[in-house]
């Protein structure tokens, strides 16, 4: 879901010193910014006026001390420009060598303009006009990123920072959207999982993610005219990578080895891409209630597939709608395919059907603050309903 900017410091404050205590001495800091696709938009705008650095977690935004990469004007961004490995440079700057460890992405509120500052275009293929995103003061005064990371005298920090937009924008009962950004550092080093994706479904909102245990590291959208994919900046690990496309089944490449900060993994080819068979549709939906009541937390549902002797994956997730709590999962009811990666092997990967989870799911819901709850779905034969009740 991020931020486009070319920028130089504007003010400078901290102090610091390099290693060896030299007062004064400085170093280059370099940020760059990447996104998560959006679930269900065709853009999420942010316009984004100052980045700050600060050598204290606990700063508030008033304190003294903020090191600021102001832009002038502010910029407009659509975060989804950013998927796919991508990067956008926030610029570089001289900062006191020292110890950092909090930065703060400040976006520039809505006022009366149109179009507005932070907004969403929705996917309903009518392109009717940007709705108003709703920033909380929280998130004007900067989003709050707390992370180590030390500048020496003489030497160069790149940060990258991801967010995940998808997380990030919360639909409100009223037909409103609430920004309610989940930004994290990743890697800067280019790395991860490459392929390719038959190019016939490219126009059903096909996503392909890395995940470990069910939850997603990294997401990214083919290429809509090769079916070219990246898994970018990923922690050294091993991956399960999931395709989804509306009217498809799910396929699944279990344990991918990223092994390094340098390694790039190749699970498909243009002249052998993964090809996603069509898949009946069908729904899970209902209602988280929080109980106590909460204006601000909001429930995330997540359906997951577990294979016989192989992963857990996340095939769809939704934040549910703020305050009622109301979801929808539209999920394939065909058999899912399961691939698994061979260090050495050759490709394509042989993807076997997967008969025994058509239309199998585990539905957790989840609050922060509130114990998650699951439960088993089978949507094989009809629609299911699933509302739950989240306590602390």
């Amino acid at each position: 879901m991020a931020l486009l900017l070319s920028a130089f410091l504007a003010g400078c404050g901290g102090g610091g010193s390099d290693a060896d205590g030299n007062v004064g001495a400085s170093g280059t800091l370099g940020v760059s910014l990447t996104d998560a696709p959006a679930c269900g938009f065709d853009a999420v705008n942010v316009t984004v006026s100052k980045v700050r650095v600060h050598q204290s977690d606990a700063a508030s935004e008033n304190a003294g001390g903020w090191s600021e990469i102001t832009l002038s004007p502010a910029r407009k961004i659509n975060l989804l420009d950013l998927t796919n490995g991508v990067l956008e440079s926030l610029g570089e700057t001289m900062l006191p060598a020292g110890h950092y460890t909090q930065l703060r992405l400040v976006l520039a509120a809505n006022n009366a303009s149109s179009p507005p500052n932070n907004s969403v275009i929705l996917s309903s293929g009518t392109r009717d006009g940007e709705i108003a995103l709703v920033t909380p003061s929280a998130v004007q005064s900067g989003i709050k990123v707390n992370h180590d990371f030390d500048v020496a005298a003489g030497q160069r920090v790149d940060l990258v920072l991801d967010l995940d937009a998808c997380k990030s924008v919360v639909k409100r009962g009223n037909g409103s959207y609430l920004l309610k950004p989940v930004v994290k550092v990743i890697p800067a080093e280019l790395n991860g999982i490459k392929g390719f994706v038959d190019p016939c479904p490219l126009g059903s909102n096909v996503m392909v993610s890395a995940q470990v245990d069910g939850t997603v590291v990294r997401s990214t959208v083919p290429s809509t005219s090769t079916g070219e994919f990246f898994l970018a900046r990923l922690a050294p690990d091993n991956y399960d990578a999931v395709i989804t496309a509306d009217g498809c089944a799910t396929a699944v490449i279990g344990t991918v080895p990223v092994e390094s900060n340098a390694n790039v993994v190749m699970i498909s080819t243009d002249a052998a891409p993964i090809v996603l068979p069509a898949s009946a549709r069908r729904n899970i939906s209902g209602n988280v209630t929080l109980n106590p009541a909460s204006a601000t937390e909001e429930a995330i549902v997540v359906a997951k597939q577990t294979f016989a002797g192989g992963p857990t994956v996340t095939v769809k997730s939704q934040v549910a709608d703020l305050p009622s709590g109301d979801y929808v999962l539209t999920l394939p009811v065909g058999a899912p395919l399961l691939g698994r990666y061979v260090s050495g092997g050759t490709l394509p990967i042989p993807l076997v059907a997967q008969p025994a989870l058509s239309g199998q799911y585990t539905v957790e819901a989840s609050a922060t603050g509130y114990q998650t709850r699951s439960s088993g779905v089978d949507i094989s034969s009809a629609d299911a309903d699933r509302s739950v009740v989240l306590s602390p």
